[in-house]
């Protein structure tokens, strides 16, 4: 292990020890925010520390393992336990390594997820419907809490636009905290569908488009404010399920941002009150995410915006049904369960993502220290 990992390890052990401290504190105990963020924090190091006690002991056992393979009689079970030790020490190493790469601290929040048809129709908005079904259902499977904040129907039963906050737990002690936004956050982009469409007499296959957005859930404490000035709140009767509410009771919410004309609705709920806080929080999480997206492109001089065109080109993800396949373009990914995935049965492909960003992390740390 190189010494600047040592380090950064030492470092981690001793900060368990003062967060043991805090955390037993009844004045820190008191303060809520403050108590979850420590927990978060203490869960991540925790499973550091762990592991990096864990390689301790291996290493002290490949020691002895060294030390008995001098004696004939010990030789072969010396060998046994220094190619057991070696390769458990290898994959520590690796695993640590993971652990201490750079975390965006959004990717432990919650998400607001958007889904909109682009090219292709009807088709399009019946496809947004299916992604909203592959999400929803992978929700259910995290155990992830889901609420449709907005939706725009389309004639046919799909949906022109779509928008769901998604709320869920952390991840177990020992991985890194990956919430909701930090397991989708590579989901925004183009998504494009290859299939008959059920409208379609002559058995073609049609090429359609959406585009899927992921946006952070803005923590309390770092809310955007909000100046009552520069917005637009405007009130409308609500579309969709509701019996005779939809038809008198002007509940539904839309609220536009004069400055930079972004607009966030919710119809979802029997009352305008609730209907303008959650449109404000989508409207704060899209001013957010507007503000990372122009940070980030100053300091990367080409970065392509979440949403993108909803063209056909714009794509980050072909789902081709006449073969069963999914590809991911960004990862070269291609698996056979298009089927299974639809199902919202995601983790692979969220998996690949992850450590596909990973090991570009680990590369760059690389050829940092060269």
């Amino acid at each position: 292990m190189k010494p600047a990992l040592r380090q950064q390890l030492d470092r981690y052990t001793h900060r368990l020890a003062e967060l043991d401290s805090l955390l037993a504190d009844p004045a820190v105990m008191r303060d809520a925010a403050g108590f979850r963020a420590l927990s978060r924090e203490h869960q991540e190091v925790a499973g550091i520390v762990e592991r990096r006690d864990r390689h301790a002991q291996r290493e002290r056992d490949l020691a002895a393992a060294n030390e008995m393979a001098a004696d004939p009689e010990m030789a072969e079970m010396a060998a046994e336990e220094t190619t057991s030790a070696q390769d458990e020490l290898q994959r520590l190493e690796v695993e640590l390594q993971r652990l201490l790469l750079p975390r965006d601290p959004d990717d432990a929040r919650n998400a607001f997820l958007e889904i909109r048809a682009g090219t292709g129709g009807d088709e399009s908005a019946l496809f947004a419907g299916d992604l909203l079904r592959m999400y929803s259902r992978h929700a259910e499977r995290q155990g992830w809490k889901l609420e449709l904040v907005s939706a725009s129907e389309s004639d046919l039963g799909g949906y022109k636009e779509a928008v769901l906050r998604i709320e869920g737990p952390t991840a177990s002690a020992g991985a890194p905290l990956l919430g909701v936004f930090g397991w989708l956050r590579f989901e925004s982009g183009g998504h494009r569908v290859q299939r008959v469409p059920a409208t379609e007499t002559q058995g073609r296959i049609h090429t359609s488009a959406c585009t899927v957005a992921v946006l952070a859930e803005p923590d309390e404490t770092q809310e955007v404010t909000l100046n009552p000035a520069e917005l637009r709140i405007d009130t409308y009767r609500a579309s969709g399920a509701g019996g005779q509410h939809v038809n008198k009771t002007d509940s539904a919410v839309r609220i536009t941002h004069l400055p930079t004309g972004l607009v966030a609705e919710c119809q979802d709920d029997r009352s305008q009150h609730r209907n303008k806080a959650k449109a404000m929080a989508v409207l704060a999480a899209r001013l957010r995410d507007r503000e990372r997206i122009e940070r980030e492109a100053r300091e990367a001089a080409t970065r392509k915006g979440l949403i993108g065109s909803g063209d056909r080109s714009d794509r980050i993800r072909t789902y081709n049904f006449p073969q069963g396949r999914l590809t991911d373009h960004r990862i070269n990914l291609t698996l056979y369960q298009l089927g299974a995935i639809l199902d919202g049965d995601l983790s692979a492909v969220l998996r690949a993502l992850v450590a596909a960003r990973e090991a570009e992390q680990l590369a760059e740390l690389e050829i940092g220290d060269r």
